[in-house]
């Protein structure tokens, strides 16, 4: 897949970072210009592999030395910290309302969505469950995380865009599995928070209590993060499971303009954007275990994604607004179902 034409080139600019306890990369080498890149909080080992290749890349099309800085969090707390203040140059996030309230900020084209393929998700991936040596509570699909012998890790949905997923599988899989009887569905949403050992805030939290700490029978997240966690912590010790039925978890990116504009980056953020489409990048994403569009690293890696029915979250609960305002809100269904 070809990359979509670059604009202009711009000239030196600085990203900065408010005190918000969100680490950066230290650039390690002087460069003509940095760019930041806001980024969800399971995507540090991602983008230290991608960024080296972007920025090779770009020396070799442009002739120019450039920097790639990174900022790391739970997704919404990440964009919080750009209105208020953070100055990243692009986003790439795990849930569309992410992007969205800087689009309603200001700060995103109203259009951010229509300017880059796929809805501007250059990878995406679903939720599976990753659990001990030798599965030994036999955990396959969402019905099984609800029994009481059953302790779940995953992250808050108030504060991540993983933990969302999560909960709107889980819903998702109860709807179906109850044909929409809203009391049982309810039933099953209590007993699925209810166990839930702990509520990190971001998807590298949940990792740590579940890996580090030994919180829990299974960890809830991104198919891609269970993947490499095995690689990192051991493939005989754990096994990562993708139910029959899951959700559809997009990436989605975006140049947070008014930034890139006052750090004279634009041509550069535009470019950052555009290289995930690219055949060399959508192999390194699928080698993090990411679902890809293009259609020769697809085939490249089939076997290593299970074939699995992945709902929309606008067949779940109609749109990711309605899902922020009816679940996630405060005092809303999230709220109330976890109320003893």
């Amino acid at each position: 897949m070809p990359l979509l034409p670059l604009f202009h080139r711009g000239v030196v600019g600085t990203a900065l970072a408010v005190a918000l306890g969100i680490g950066l990369a230290t650039p390690t080498v002087a460069a003509e210009r940095e760019l930041l890149n806001s980024s969800y909080d399971i995507a540090r080992e991602l983008f230290a592999a991608l960024n080296p290749e972007f920025q090779a890349w770009w020396q070799d099309e442009h002739g120019e030395e450039v920097e790639i800085r990174q900022s790391h969090g739970g997704s919404s707390a990440q964009a919080r910290a750009i209105l208020q203040g953070l100055r990243a140059d692009v986003v790439t996030y795990n849930q569309v309302t992410d992007v969205q309230v800087l689009a309603d900020g200001g700060l995103v084209a109203e259009d951010w969505q229509a300017q880059l393929p796929n809805n501007a998700s250059p990878y995406y991936s679903t939720t599976a469950f990753l659990v001990r040596r030798g599965n030994p509570k036999e955990i396959e699909n969402w019905d099984d995380l609800v029994r009481e012998d059953v302790e779940i890790v995953f992250p808050h949905p108030k504060t991540s865009g993983n933990g969302r997923y999560t909960y709107l599988a889980a819903w998702g899989f109860a709807d179906a599995e109850f044909e929409g009887d809203e009391e049982k569905i309810h039933d099953f949403m209590r007993a699925f928070l209810r166990n839930v050992a702990v509520f990190d805030t971001g998807g590298r939290g949940a990792t740590t209590s579940f890996i580090e700490r030994g919180v829990g029978d299974v960890l809830v997240s991104f198919e891609s993060e269970a993947n490499n966690i095995r690689g990192e912590y051991g493939e005989e010790d754990y096994e990562a499971i993708v139910p029959p039925v899951s959700i559809l978890a997009e990436f989605p990116v975006a140049v947070v303009e008014s930034n890139a504009e006052r750090n004279d980056n634009l041509d550069l953020a535009r470019g950052y954007l555009e290289y995930l489409y690219s055949e060399q990048a959508q192999r390194l994403l699928a080698s993090f275990h990411y679902r890809v569009h293009h259609e020769a690293v697809v085939e490249e890696f089939a076997e290593r994604f299970p074939e699995t029915e992945l709902l929309k979250v606008e067949n779940i609960v109609g749109s990711w607004e309605a899902a922020m305002e009816e679940h996630f809100a405060g005092g809303a269904l999230l709220d109330q179902l976890q109320r003893r």
